[in-house]
């Protein structure tokens, strides 16, 4: 099959479209025919070698944290999927390619409403945003500040937030374009993180309460803003680290004295179990509000497969609001 390798060189990874072998299905397993894929930060920082794949080292190093195509070939132990079945789900890597193979536990059967580009861009942030929100246990009727909306995650975010009954959803972009786009998804307040300090508005939006959670993918930049933000008794979800991973002269006085809970989160690294467990709660959730359309799975750009390396190219300029699509 032909697939997107990692090449590692002196002046760092690179993305090489080559021939490899098929992968192994065991009895447990689908083989897929990739139809489309999606990029994640994820595999930008594993091409620059900061975020290797858990486990053992596989012999070609294939990025790829989801996949959307047609069953190929079910394991003798499968149950509930053939052949043909359109299946779409989360992968630890290896979604870069013409084929993947997946445990079956981790497969979901792709709604008839969602075209290919759509199921690709699907499970990685639409099962990592709800999966952060229900760790912070998000309640009917309260307010979250979500960074990042015009990111996979911050779409996901958005809309899942106020399927769950969030009163109120404010979010950070760069650009108004973004948080106008963020907007006709359900965001109630936009907040330009080049112009404006969001603790601040925050603080204006909610009354001087502040928010009850903070679905954050920035970081280290944002801690004390984002502490600041929190009412008392808030509960905050790393995602992720785009900013970096240490702080310099943080203070912890708010942790105590707003009695706050801050907690990270990550999909990849969880075992099958777990991830299995995420996967479940959200086809239960989130997928029937995304086969009724009522929450929209937003496909900013489709690159082929071979140009992979544009597409991360643009992911890295963030420009992009919603998700880069791969199709083989």
């Amino acid at each position: 099959m032909k697939a997107i390798v990692i090449e590692k060189s002196d002046a760092g990874g690179s993305l090489v479209y080559r021939d490899v072998p098929d992968p192994i299905v065991g009895p447990d397993d689908l083989l897929v025919a990739v139809r489309a894929c999606a990029l994640n930060r994820a595999d930008v920082l594993q091409r620059m070698g900061g975020y290797p794949q858990p486990g053992p080292r596989p012999e070609f190093e294939i990025p790829g944290l989801e996949y959307a195509g047609e069953v190929v070939e079910a394991g003798a132990r499968v149950e509930g999927f053939a052949p043909g079945d359109r299946v779409m789900g989360l992968v630890p890597g290896g979604g870069y390619a013409e084929l993947v193979s997946v445990p079956q536990r981790l497969a979901l059967k792709v709604p008839d409403s969602l075209s290919w580009q759509e199921a690709g861009a699907t499970p990685e942030v639409y099962i990592t945003a709800h999966d952060a929100l229900l760790q912070c246990n998000l309640q009917a009727g309260e307010r979250v500040l979500i960074h990042a909306v015009g990111s996979g995650v911050g779409v996901a975010g958005v809309q899942i937030a106020k399927a769950m009954g969030a009163s109120q959803v404010i979010g950070t972009a760069g650009s108004a374009e973004k948080l106008a786009s963020a907007a006709e998804l359900g965001l109630d307040v936009g907040v330009n993180y080049h112009e404006q300090d969001f603790a601040e508005v925050v603080r204006d939006a909610t009354g001087g309460s502040g928010v009850d959670v903070v679905l954050d993918v920035i970081g280290a930049a944002y801690w004390e803003q984002n502490l600041r933000a929190l009412a008392r008794q808030g509960r905050m979800v790393e995602v992720g680290l785009m900013s970096g991973a240490d702080l310099e002269n943080a203070s912890l006085g708010p942790l105590l004295m707003k009695r706050l809970q801050v907690r990270g989160t990550t999909l990849r690294a969880r075992p099958l179990e777990q991830k299995a467990a995420a996967t479940r709660a959200f086809e239960k959730s989130v997928l029937p509000h995304i086969a009724s359309g009522r929450i929209k799975v937003v496909v900013d750009s489709v690159y082929p497969l071979a140009e992979a390396a544009a597409a991360q190219a643009y992911m890295e300029a963030n420009a992009n609001f919603g998700k880069i699509v791969l199709e083989p």
